[in-house]
Formats: structure tokens, sequence, C-alpha cells
């Protein structure tokens, strides 16, 4: 029942469960359905419950709200529908799909299905206790997925919600990893997008299961100790005939201006966030997947494209602000009134921006001009680290500050580090093409890439194959290459990245103070000659990680660092040690530190740097 209340808040634009409202909602003996036309002459619906006839239930205007509402005997659930919408300027009828549905037809239908949304969830425990492990001060390590191509089955068929569930579940645990983040789901017409192009807001894609099996993949996530974040995007959407785009023959959820509302590179329409009912349908879609299908954070899509008028666009080819700037205020009210609402009502989830820009502010609260995100993710550190590890070791040296100019910002947001699908695609090459040299090399400079983004300050994001250092580029259409872990090299990547991630979890002096200056210090930054870098993690109890990192395939023997406490420094990870695939280059197990300045330091150790290595060291005491 739409109530008075209802229609206030869909009007205002601080709706959040309108999909409780609008939509199609099975009851005893039939379906009610409603659904937002204000343009529209006439609305019909017409399905499986009567026979496609588009002219057999009509549904009448609720006053001037725009929205139409009809209630039919014998519709239920597994029905499937359309709405057939005559636009009042004139023009053919328009046969549309449910905005609000909760489940599609498989593509290439384009039908809506009318659906409940019954569940027996059994992930309290994950629930009661979630707020802990999505919070700052927690260790937060990220695998990225994309369902259809993570791990098929026979023929090469994707695998469904319910097949992926424990084999998922399994290999995320085993590796260490916190969340599973989970490229677009929502239902989108053309697979080749990833889910970046969607047209069900509401409706789990229909390629591999039901609802109720998606549930029960983030169900058995949550039983087996693993987050899980959805992607979700608000910065644009698909323009088939089926979908929102001129959905009652107007201009209706993207903006009339062609130099706002469409975006000349994706070829997707952007909503118009001025509009007070759109940001109510979009508030509604995310809420909807914290409340309905528990997750635990969502990374917004896209953000700087929504928050620059002139993003991709030419001079002449945008439309400034009221005060004449590039900046889209309705965009900007958008996403602190989503990151407010979310933070309201979810106060144990994330949501993570893809913010590519300098914005201010990104992840600081509302109330001090922030856009109000939990996390942000670090773009800059992603390309500055690759660019510099694609380079031949020789000329480093002119280019350490790659490495070193992240330090200048790196407390400015609550960052996010990622090595994300954007970079292993459109020619681009996977994690390990990347890295320069010959094959050993390459596993060396994968591994020392990883190593260093685990020592950083910083949550950590790695994209599916990444972890085994897959050598071709990602193909949405096939599987990983999971034969590759029956290599030596590529074995020992993947158990480098489950030992990173078990030590992260484990020491708090690598993740406790990610978002705080407290958590770093140099310890020498600046020997660009021999292309090494050394620093130091803590905790707030107390506790030291040591990390030296050697950019050069030379192995430097007796390198003196000086460190904050005397005493023995176990060396608790080298990405040279040969279980990873190394040379086995190391010191012996650890190190004792003694009073020899150094650095700036009144105690220091002399260590051997393994070549293209990462060492991690732990202060032990001083006895």
């Amino acid at each position: 029942m739409i109530g008075e209340l209802d229609l206030h808040l869909f009007a205002e634009g601080t709706h959040t469960r309108l999909y409780e409202k609008l939509g199609a909602h099975a009851e005893e003996g039939g379906t009610s359905f409603a659904v937002w036309a204000p343009n529209a002459a006439a609305v019909r619906v017409f399905g499986d419950f009567n026979g496609w006839d588009p002219d057999a239930q009509r549904l009448e205007r609720l006053g001037d709200t725009g929205i139409w509402v009809v209630w039919v005997r014998g519709a239920r659930p597994g029905h499937r529908y359309k709405y057939r919408i005559l636009p009042a300027g004139g023009g053919p009828p328009l046969d549309k799909a449910d905005p609000f549905a909760f489940w599609c037809e498989p593509p290439p239908g384009n039908a809506s299905v009318v659906w409940d949304l019954d569940y027996t969830w059994e992930d309290s425990g994950w629930m009661a206790h979630r707020a802990g492990r999505n919070s700052l001060a927690a260790p937060v390590s990220v695998y990225e997925v994309h369902l259809g191509s993570w791990k098929r089955g026979e023929g090469g068929r994707p695998l469904s919600y319910r097949e992926v569930a424990p084999r998922l579940a399994e290999y995320v645990r085993e590796g260490g990893f916190t969340h599973v983040e989970f490229l677009p789901v929502m239902e989108h017409p053309f697979y080749g997008s990833w889910g970046y192009q969607v047209t069900g807001y509401f409706a789990p894609t229909s390629r591999y299961g039901t609802p109720q099996d998606f549930m029960y993949l983030v169900d058995t996530l949550h039983q087996a100790g693993v987050g899980v974040v959805l992607d979700w995007v608000p910065s644009h959407f698909a323009t088939d005939p089926h979908g929102l785009a001129r959905f009652d023959g107007s201009a209706l959820y993207e903006h009339p201006d062609p130099r706002r509302g469409w975006h000349p590179d994706w070829g997707s329409a952007i909503f118009d966030y001025g509009r007070p009912q759109v940001r109510s349908f979009l508030l509604s879609s995310a809420h909807f997947w914290l409340d309905r299908y528990h997750a635990d954070g969502l990374r917004v899509d896209a953000v700087a494209s929504m928050l620059y008028l002139d993003y991709w666009r030419r001079e002449g080819e945008w439309l400034p602000n009221e005060y004449g700037g590039r900046e889209n205020l309705d965009a900007i009210r958008f996403l602190r009134e989503l990151n407010e609402s979310v933070y309201r009502d979810f106060p144990d989830v994330q949501t993570f921006a893809e913010e590519s820009t300098a914005w201010p502010l990104v992840s600081r609260p509302t109330s001090v001009g922030g856009l109000g995100f939990g996390l942000k993710w670090d773009m800059g550190w992603m390309h500055d680290t690759l660019r510099y590890l694609a380079r031949d070791p020789v000329h480093r040296k002119y280019h350490h500050e790659d490495l070193t100019f992240r330090m200048l910002y790196a407390f400015s947001e609550n960052f996010l580090l990622p090595l994300s699908h954007d970079e292993m695609v459109h020619g681009k090459g996977s994690l390990w093409a990347k890295m320069a040299g010959d094959a050993w090399q390459k596993f060396a400079h994968l591994r020392l890439l990883l190593g260093y983004q685990y020592a950083q300050p910083g949550k950590k994001l790695l994209f599916m194959g990444g972890e085994f250092g897959q050598r071709r580029e990602w193909d949405h259409d096939g599987s990983l290459d999971w034969h590759l872990l029956e290599d030596a090299s590529h074995g020992g990547v993947h158990r480098w990245v489950r030992d990173l991630n078990r030590l992260y979890r484990a020491e708090p002096a690598l993740h406790q103070l990610d978002c705080e200056p407290e958590g770093f210090e140099w310890i020498h930054a600046d020997d660009r000659e021999a292309s090494v870098l050394s620093f130091v993690r803590r905790d707030r109890s107390g506790r030291w990680v040591a990390v030296v990192c050697n950019f050069t395939p030379v192995p430097r023997t007796g390198y003196r660092i000086g460190l904050p406490k005397p005493g023995r420094w176990v060396e608790v990870l080298n990405s040279d040690a040969r279980e990873y695939g190394g040379s086995g280059w190391g010191n012996f197990g650890g190190v004792r530190a003694d009073e020899h300045p150094c650095h700036g330091r009144p105690y220091s150790v002399e260590l051997v740097l393994p070549p293209l290595g990462i060492l991690f060291l732990r202060w032990e005491g001083s006895g």
C-alpha cells in the first residue's frame, strides 16, 4: 500500500525503501503492480497471467503523483510481465520492463518476473559482528570477482550462484581474503558490459539463478567468514528499449539535455540527479542490496563521471552549473544523501568510491563538507606503481618519485589500494605481463608488487587471477587459467598471496592504522641510486613491522637500515623464498638491532636484500 508519507518522501527525493511500494508484489490471490510514469497517457500490464494481451489490465493513475497502480487476480510468482506505456505526447506504445522488478527472464529475453524475496538466512553470526570486520581499523583484503568467468563448468558454461557458492567460499577463505567484491550482479542485457550497463537495479542477473540463489551465495560466504561488497552503478544506465531510457516517452530517469544526460564515451544515459524521484529510485536501490541481500558494502562506480559536468566532453559539449562551474551540484547532493542514509540505516557497512581525481574530502563526513564515503580507491598509487614496475630496473633511479609521491597524500583520504579488473583488459595485459624483464623477473616483480601493496597503508583489492599470476589478459568469455596452479612459479605466487593475507590479518601493525599517519614512518625514502625503499608500520600498542623493498635484480648484502627498537627482528616474510619461486636470498630467519645509529635512529641492522624482493621484519622484543 502506497501511503501519503511514501508519496511525500518519493517527491522529496528521500525515500529509501521504494522497493516495498513500487513494482510487483505478490499477495494472496493475485499481485499488485505500481509504476512511475508521469508523462504517460495510459499504462497497461500484460504477461503470462493474461495471455500477453496488452489491453487486458489497465492501471489507474494515483492522483497527480505520476504513479499508476492495479491489482491483478491470478498473477503469481514466476509469471513474466511488461508494462505497455502510451506516451502523452503521442507516438507508438512502449513496452517496458519493470524498473523495480525483483527478477527478470534470462537474456536475450527481457520481461520482468513476478517474484518474492522470502529466504531463511543463516548468517546471524556474521551479521552480529560485521561492524568489526568492516571497520577502518580492521584488515580489509578484497578479492574482486566476475561471476561469469571466475570458474566454469562442463562445456565451458558459467557456474550458477549455488554452484559457485561453496567453491568460492572455500577458495577465498583458504586464500586469506576478508571480502569478495562482485562486479555488478544487477541485471544487464549485454554480458560483455560485465554488468556496468544496468537495466534492473533491483534484480540480480538471472544468468546464474534466482534471487534466492544469489542470497545463498552471499549467505555461504558470510558463514565462511567472508564479507560481500557489491559493485553498484548509479553513474549511468543502459539505453536498451525495454529499460529506463525514455521510459514514459520522455526523459524521465535521464537528464533531458544530452549535454548532461548522455555519456558520449560509454554510449549510455546519465541519471537526472536533480529530479527528486530519481534520487529516491537510486537511494532505494542502494538500500535494497544492503537490506534484502545482506551486502556488507557498495563500491560506487565512476564517481568522477558524476562529479564533473565536463567529464569526457570537449569544450561546447557540456552545460555549466548555475554558478558557471563544472561541478555537478545535483550529483554532489545525491552522493552526500546516499552516504548519509546508508550509514544511518546500516552503520556496520562501508561505501567505496571509485574516484580517480583529486576531488577533496571524498571519504570525509558530510558534516565537514565531504562526500561521506567510507573509503576511496587510490587510483594514483595503482597507475604510478604499475608504470614504475614496467620500466627496466636500470632506469628506475630516475623515477623514484613514482614510489614515494603517494606518501604526500596517503592520509588525506581513507584509501583502498586497487589492482582491479580495469587494468587487465582492453590490451593492457595481465599483472604478470605488465612486469619488466624475463619470465623469472616477471614473477619476482609480481611478488614484489603484491608485497608492496600489502605493506603500504590502506586497504587492499586484487582482481581474480592476479593471486596466481595469470599470464594472459582477462577474458570474460572464459574461465581463469586454473591449470597454472600446477606450475611451480604460479603456485609460488599463490602461496605468497595467501601468506601476505595471513600476515596482514594477524599483524595489527599492518592494518590497524591503515588510515592514520601514526601507522607509518619512513626509514629511508630517498635511496634512488639503489632503488630501495624502507619504512616501518606500527599499531597503537607498540607493535612494529619494518619493510624493505629492493626494486632491482641485484642482491644487496650488508645493507644497513635504522630501526626504532633494539633486539631481534624476525624475518616473517621474504618474497624471494624458494617456496614462492624465489632464489633463496635472505637473513636466516631474522636479525638483531644494535646501538649503531643510522637514518636518524639509535639502532640499526645489516640486511641481505633479495633481488626484486621485499622483506617483512617484525620486532620480537629486546630480549
